[in-house]
């Protein structure tokens, strides 16, 4: 390696680490703005917060979501957070980079969001985020859940209903198994990912727009379904999203989700099913008068513990199979006739221990597998989805167990470690030029603060 090469890495290093010590020190002084949530309720972040920091939500945390974020411990606070993603990257191997940054060991600022978030008297609430992604240097709308919601009794059984206005199928949910919450709960664009994941898994976030409605017999129960469209390519446009990625919704695509949770071995589990259908213009092509069409459903199941001394233990995971009927994609490809039917099967899996709901640990086991397709994965040496690795997370959250407003500042600092044993269809040689798998494994060091 070269001496500036060596040179440039311990500058981006010390960089980084400059950049961690004075968040620290940032840290034991009051910011002047407030994190929406936890002033308004008056709790540590640890309240709703596996951790002490988001996203990932304890059972307390998931009521006052399907609550609409109404429930309030003071009669006014201001309704605006901020929060900032900083990180290191390292691959095994150099890789394509974007513009203005080098092909390996990265600094960067991921994202910067602000948000709008807090409960509007007792029955509406809302969760609105717009991000400036670091990387692709643009702004964007971000997430969006917009809540209306009561209580009634039916036969003597309490219920919550709801309404959520969202742009993301499975944002809406209050559990971390589904793609919107699942983990990662932070990651970079620096660093590679496979091409191939279902349809759920983020392709609609951002360029959909949908209602649902739920019913939750809180601690039992839940239920949801509603439907999601495409809003105008101009108007995607306008909120920073990419249209053609991956096309517009014919019509309204439906979505349902159902989830049991039941008290068990001293902590809370959850079961549960989901699924959606959509049928889409691949790339707003509407020429062949031709769509794609997918199916998502999958199973869901997770666990949370809180321990005597502290400690809390979480359990995640999930099984969606994709059936594809892809005659749009295929026609304009001009491909075989073979090419439209396939289908896809994801399965995630995490483990998470937290010492004293401080300092934690995290270990995902992932595995993509589907069909061949010489339209779809043409860039891939086998014409296969498969991709199977591990993910590693340690991570350290110093003041999630103050209570607001005596703290107006949360900081996690992590490092993440992924591990590909197959990317794109293989373990050796995936693209056809000589690449591992694992020239793509990843190490991340990052820096997560909410403010």
């Amino acid at each position: 390696m070269s001496q500036d090469k060596v040179q440039g890495r311990r500058a981006r290093l010390i960089a980084l680490v400059g950049a961690i010590v004075l968040m620290l020190i940032a840290g034991g002084t009051p910011a002047l703005a407030l994190p929406a949530f936890a002033a308004q309720t008056a709790q540590p972040c640890q309240m709703c917060h596996v951790g002490g920091f988001g996203p990932q939500l304890t059972p307390y945390g998931r009521a006052f979501k399907m609550q609409g974020y109404t429930q309030r411990a003071t009669p006014f606070n201001v309704p605006f957070s901020a929060m900032a993603e900083a990180s290191y990257v390292n691959t095994a191997k150099d890789q394509p980079p974007p513009p203005h940054y080098a092909t390996n060991n990265n600094v960067t600022i991921d994202q910067i969001s602000l948000f709008l978030a807090g409960g509007l008297g007792s029955h509406l609430g809302a969760f609105v985020q717009g991000t400036y992604d670091g990387v692709g240097r643009s702004l964007t709308w971000d997430n969006l859940d917009v809540r209306a919601t009561t209580s009634v009794k039916a036969q003597g059984v309490g219920l919550v209903l709801g309404l959520s206005l969202n742009n993301n199928p499975t944002l809406s949910d209050p559990w971390n198994t589904l793609p919107a919450w699942g983990f990662p709960y932070t990651g970079s664009s620096l660093a590679p990912s496979p091409s191939a994941s279902p349809l759920l898994d983020g392709a609609l976030a951002q360029t959909s727009l949908g209602v649902t409605a739920y019913a939750w017999i809180p601690n039992t129960a839940y239920l949801e379904a509603g439907a999601y469209g495409s809003p105008g390519a101009t108007s995607l446009r306008h909120l920073g999203a990419d249209p053609s990625s991956p096309g517009d919704i014919v019509g309204l695509a439906p979505y349902g989700r159902i989830a049991y949770q039941a008290n068990l071995a001293g902590g809370v589990a959850e079961a549960g099913a989901f699924v959606m259908d959509a049928r889409i213009h691949p790339g707003l092509d509407r020429s062949n008068g031709l769509s794609d069409r997918y199916t998502d459903a999958g199973v869901d199941a997770s666990y949370y513990r809180a321990l005597t001394n502290g400690d809390v233990v979480t359990v995640n995971a999930r099984y969606v199979h994709e059936s594809q009927s892809l005659q749009a994609t295929c026609a304009l490809a001009q491909a075989d006739p073979s090419c439209p039917g396939d289908s896809l099967d994801d399965i995630r899996a995490d483990l998470a221990y937290y010492w004293r709901n401080r300092i934690g640990g995290t270990v995902q086991v992932f595995d993509t597998t589907g069909g061949a397709n010489p339209v779809v994965y043409a860039a891939n040496r086998t014409l296969r989805p498969d991709s199977t690795g591990v993910r590693l997370q340690i991570d350290g959250t110093p003041f999630g167990d103050r209570a607001q407003p005596s703290r107006r500042l949360n900081l996690r600092v992590g490092l993440q470690y992924t591990v590909y044993t197959r990317f794109d269809g293989a373990a050796q040689n995936f693209d056809g030029q000589g690449r591992k798998a694992s020239n793509n494994n990843t190490l991340r060091l990052f820096v997560w603060t909410a403010f």
